[in-house]
């Protein structure tokens, strides 16, 4: 029996890793003070040099009892391991930090693909130097400023001169003016916090400026791959761009494909949100598979010798990587094109593999590379859900035994959605604060044109078979317009969910571990996981009760618009000069009144000068 344990425990290593490390992660996330980093240093030096002494000793034989402790030090080295990670990666510890210097310029390196919204161009960029005005402004040499060390990353928004053209690009180098603000957090209850997102992608500050203020310089020097791959995805955005007049279809097919989601409406996002059908448009696991199934079957005559193995999954692995690349490396599809590559390796040498031993790698080397992506929302989900599928689908397909090959086909898909949905359910609601009723009937009708989709828009691309350009429209148009008759069925989802931390927490718990005790037919985990469940609704009929006895009164703080909710139970009167349904409203003033349960909202609209505002509404009011 023990030797059953041990050979288990050897078979997930890398998830007995990646707990402790991610641990670290999120306990020492946020940290800006040198001091902790440098006590990060010493502990982990101390935790090392200790194992190793120890290892020393454990060979001479002299202390074997001591396992125990050993395997405490490890987990504690692991989980400073990722503290230490999670600091050094904040860039507030480092000294070169250009909000902490007082210089006029940055020089500056455009680190992303420059989106163009209306006249405005947006990018992040990575500060390499600081700078004081030598020369008058008016060369674009780099030798017209004296330079100092910089570091840091920077979000810029740039508004174009319409009488100019201004082509910025992945790599290109600029002088800008040290003008900077730290991002502002969330200035209404429950709007989106921009603030917390950027900090999660390392950026804290960002800058506002015109075209006429920067200094673009005759270098580029952005990693030549990365390069390379943004100019080949725009050369085949392109390519749909001359072949699909839709635009919607359009925005799906580079979406879908390439992971080009510029041109993607809200209105098609919101169709596929509230369908559950979401995952279809972030480039993940889904798509890195279909290019496996296809390219594996087509290569299926190298299968005879151990060389044509080899070769075949050389080729395999090549194009996975290269498709990896060309939609930029999201983490999604780093975690799919790591857990594939190992899957691939393993059976070139008959290696037996442990499903969540890879998971738990593929998580474990992208939280080495960036830490802070366990915060990134579809980091999360894309694990969790491949987790839910590994375990959850197979137990939930053997439900039903189908004999019959096309109808155990649409079972399996079936299970597939069910585990995925079940597993993601909890942060998905928690996130996105609804849920889609409908999901399995939207799910198994995109199937198969979604992969008609893939497969149809890669022959274009590659073979320039433009000659499928009609049949590749009509597919995306009625893949569409299929979904958004589900997004248009009576009651196709639940809205205007908001859990708690805690209530999340009770969640996952109370799944956890129902799913666990009917797994192992075991009474008392099902009796623990109700008592979970029965204590995670009284916190939501508390609420409920809270909110049916409330009066408060909200004020929104909008930039050029006004807007004030008096609310009584699950009715408000808003008193704004916004429409109902428009972007602003939507964003900022919708969801402190969906957390407070307003389900009946009158609108009063306010015409008045800035000045007048306060008293008018208070006149009102009162």
């Amino acid at each position: 029996m023990n030797n059953i344990h041990t050979t288990y425990k050897q078979e997930i290593v890398f998830a007995r890793i990646l707990i402790p490390f991610t641990l670290g992660i999120i306990s020492f996330y946020g940290i800006k003070d040198t001091r902790f980093l440098n006590l990060l240093i010493l502990i982990n030096i101390s935790l090392f040099t200790y194992l190793l002494m120890e290892r020393f000793v454990y060979k001479k034989g002299k202390i074997t009892k001591h396992k125990g402790t050993k395997g405490l030090i490890l987990h504690l080295l692991l989980y400073f391991s990722g503290g230490l990670s999670s600091t050094l990666y904040n860039q507030h510890i480092h000294t070169d930090y250009y909000a902490f210097k007082k210089q006029k310029y940055l020089k500056i390196r455009i680190s992303n693909e420059p989106e163009i919204r209306q006249n405005i161009i947006l990018f992040n960029a990575f500060v390499s130097k600081s700078a004081d005005k030598k020369q008058p402004l008016n060369s674009t040499e780099s030798d017209s400023f004296v330079f100092k060390p910089a570091f840091g990353k920077i979000k810029l928004s740039i508004m174009k001169n319409t009488t100019d053209s201004c082509t910025l690009k992945y790599g290109d180098e600029l002088i800008i003016p040290a003008n900077f603000i730290e991002t502002p957090p969330a200035l209404n209850p429950s709007e989106f916090d921009f603030k917390s997102w950027l900090a999660a992608r390392n950026i804290y500050h960002q800058s506002f400026l015109n075209q006429e203020q920067i200094v673009k310089l005759n270098t580029n020097t952005g990693n030549a791959l990365l390069r390379f791959a943004i100019q080949l995805r725009k050369e085949q955005v392109d390519v749909y761009r001359k072949l699909i007049k839709n635009n919607d279809a359009f925005a799906v097919a580079t979406t879908l494909i390439l992971g080009y989601r510029a041109d993607l409406s809200a209105e098609i996002m919101n169709i596929y949100s509230k369908t559950g059908t979401i995952h279809v448009l972030s480039v993940s696991g889904m798509h890195v598979g279909l290019l496996y199934f296809v390219l594996n079957s087509l290569l299926w005559f190298l299968n005879k010798t151990q060389t044509g193995k080899i070769i075949k999954a050389l080729f395999i692995l090549s194009s996975i990587w290269f498709y990896t690349l060309l939609t930029g490396f999201s983490p999604s599809v780093l975690r799919a094109s790591i857990m594939i590559s190992i899957f691939i390796v393993a059976r070139i040498f008959s290696k037996n593999t442990n499903s969540y031993n890879i998971v738990a790698f593929a998580a474990f080397c992208l939280l080495l590379y960036n830490p802070f992506f366990i915060w990134d929302v579809g980091f999360q989900l894309s694990f969790i859900a491949v987790i839910g599928l590994i375990y959850l689908q197979p137990k939930i397909q053997n439900w039903v035994p189908i004999k019959h090959p096309w109808l155990a086909k649409i079972w399996s898909i079936t299970a597939m959605s069910l585990a995925a949905q079940l597993a993601t359910y909890p942060f998905s609601v928690y996130y996105f604060h609804q849920f889609p009723l409908y999901f399995l009937v939207s799910n198994l009708f995109i199937t198969l044109p979604a992969a008609l989709i893939m497969y149809i828009g890669v022959i274009i691309l590659l073979f320039n078979f433009n000659a499928l350009g009609p049949l590749f429209e009509w597919l995306l148009n009625f893949t569409n317009a299929g979904l958004n008759q589900i997004a248009g069925l009576p009651f196709s989802g639940i809205t205007a969910i908001w859990l708690s931390k805690a209530e999340l927490i009770l969640l996952c718990l109370s799944l956890i571990l129902f799913i666990t005790a009917w797994d192992k037919v075991n009474k008392q985990l099902l009796f623990t996981s109700l008592i979970t469940f029965f204590s995670l609704q009284s916190l939501i009929t508390y609420d409920k009760i809270q909110s049916f006895h409330q009066k408060k009164t909200v004020r929104y703080v909008l930039k050029k618009n006004y807007a004030f909710a008096a609310i009584s139970a699950h009715r408000a009167v808003l008193y704004t000069d916004l429409k109902p349904g428009c972007k602003i409203y939507n964003h900022a003033v919708k969801p402190a009144l969906d957390q407070h349960r307003v389900t009946e909202i009158t609108f009063k609209a306010v015409n008045v000068t800035t000045d007048l505002k306060d008293n008018l509404i208070f006149d009102q009011h009162n």
